[in-house]
């Protein structure tokens, strides 16, 4: 399965949640699904616009990494 991450360039109040219910940590706690890790996915809601980004940006390196 192979998961698009997408950012607006226009100022937005939220970002949208990477979830694609595919759940399934790996061996690093990292889901399977959508890249995020344990304490990204727990904290999501928390975090402002700008950390959600930062945390989206890992998940495409991520993504990279597992090569999906």
């Amino acid at each position: 399965m192979s998961v698009q991450y997408y950012q607006s360039k226009d100022k937005v109040k939220d970002v949208a949640s990477p979830c694609v219910s595919h759940c399934g940590l790996n061996e690093d706690d990292v889901c399977l699904g959508c890249f995020r890790n344990i304490d990204e996915i727990m904290t999501w809601r928390k975090l402002d616009v700008a950390a959600k980004k930062a945390v989206l940006n890992q998940c495409r390196q991520r993504q990279q990494q597992y090569g999906k």
